[in-house]
């Protein structure tokens, strides 16, 4: 008994030695149970959208005001014309398009109805049905209030035709939106932890010390041990990408070579985070720890992959920026679903260029500082 006592006292001392572990062991849960309180939401709040109202009048004026009143929407542009809405979605600017014919109060005066044409980025089929269905209510309130204020709920034949219509996903497909988060996932996950377990675990054997004492630099050593996991990252890519098109039907409507290269950065800046995640782990067991809860939860929670981040308190919002895998998302989506070129998403690819100089720049400087 005493044996067994001494054992577990032996096996507690293990654990709390390091102050890292017991970070990893209370820190986290209670990180996570954060991240799902107030990241896990299907409601959505502020969505941008922007209205085409050729020839505005009191009624299309009233209801774009209950619309932006209602705390669901925000007006991000007034459009002039139809052919803006396309150069509007593939900048990324708007969620939704709601759109008044022209004589929209003349037309319901004399015909007793009208439609509104509720165009929405289908890429996020969930985001945009919310939306959508938000739209959809807030004008049959109207037509409600309308009614009674003319005497009755029946006695006014108005009605007000909400017609949908889906850019870039018109059957709605769930996959559309999980095929780029499993690419951003997956890609991370082969990038970041096993280049993290990989080096820590010549560390944890003892063997680094003698590949370092090799011919070899220790930047040979580093890019010898992360080679293999960009060429299966880059196989993991192309897979899903053939299963999303010849399984599922998920185009690929943009450049492949910008896709494939944007995909090489985000390999390459999740390489140098798994080479960062090597330097402070001392053991592989922490170093999965730190791959697993401390990058695929948020990965999968803040990056846009399954929650909108417009939903998310301000806080993770901020939070969500320093996160490749959010922009990364945004990247797959526009050349993929949207066919979009460098010209519009420079900015998200200067992003992960700078998070991969950054990374780099830190794994290398205190790589060396555990050489010395």
């Amino acid at each position: 008994m005493k044996r067994f006592i001494g054992f577990v006292r032996k096996e507690f001392y293990h654990i709390f030695r390091d102050p890292r572990t017991l970070l990893i062991l209370f820190g986290m849960p209670v990180v996570q149970i954060l991240l799902f309180g107030f990241a896990v939401t299907n409601e959505i709040r502020e969505a941008r959208i922007a209205i085409l109202d050729p020839a505005p009048d009191a009624v299309t004026r009233e209801i774009t005001q209950k619309l932006l009143s209602s705390g669901y929407f925000l007006l991000e542009a007034r459009l002039h014309d139809a052919t803006e809405i396309e150069a509007a979605f593939r900048r990324g600017e708007i969620k939704q398009v709601v759109v008044f014919e022209a004589g929209f109060a003349r037309k319901l005066q004399r015909e007793g109805q009208a439609m509104v044409q509720v165009v929405s980025d289908g890429t996020d089929p969930n985001t945009a049905q919310t939306l959508l269905s938000y739209t959809s209510g807030i004008i049959q309130g109207y037509q409600r209030e309308q009614r009674v204020a003319a005497g009755g709920s029946g006695s006014l034949p108005l009605q007000i035709e909400v017609a949908p219509r889906m850019r870039y996903n018109p059957e709605q497909k769930g996959v559309f939106l999980f095929v780029p988060g499993l690419i951003t996932i997956i890609l991370m996950l082969v990038s970041a932890m096993m280049t993290s377990i990989s080096i820590t675990r010549e560390k944890e054997m003892g063997t680094m010390e003698v590949l370092l004492a090799s011919p070899m630099q220790p930047a040979q050593v580093i890019l010898g041990k992360v080679t293999p996991y960009v060429f299966l990252a880059l196989v993991n890519a192309v897979s899903i990408l053939l299963l999303g098109k010849y399984v599922f039907g998920v185009p690929v409507v943009g450049s492949i070579a910008l896709l494939m290269a944007e995909s090489l950065l985000f390999i390459i800046a999740s390489l140098s985070l798994g080479i960062l995640i090597s330097t402070i782990a001392k053991t592989q067991q922490v170093a999965l720890l730190i791959s697993l809860m401390g990058l695929m939860l948020p990965v999968i929670l803040l990056s846009g992959f399954l929650f909108p981040i417009e939903n998310m308190p301000l806080p993770l919002q901020l939070i969500s920026n320093i996160i490749p895998a959010r922009w990364f998302i945004i990247i797959v989506k526009a050349i993929m679903l949207k066919g979009s070129g460098l010209a519009l998403i420079w900015k998200e690819t200067l992003i992960l260029l700078g998070f991969t100089l950054f990374f780099l720049a830190v794994s290398v400087r205190k790589f060396k500082v555990r050489l010395e």
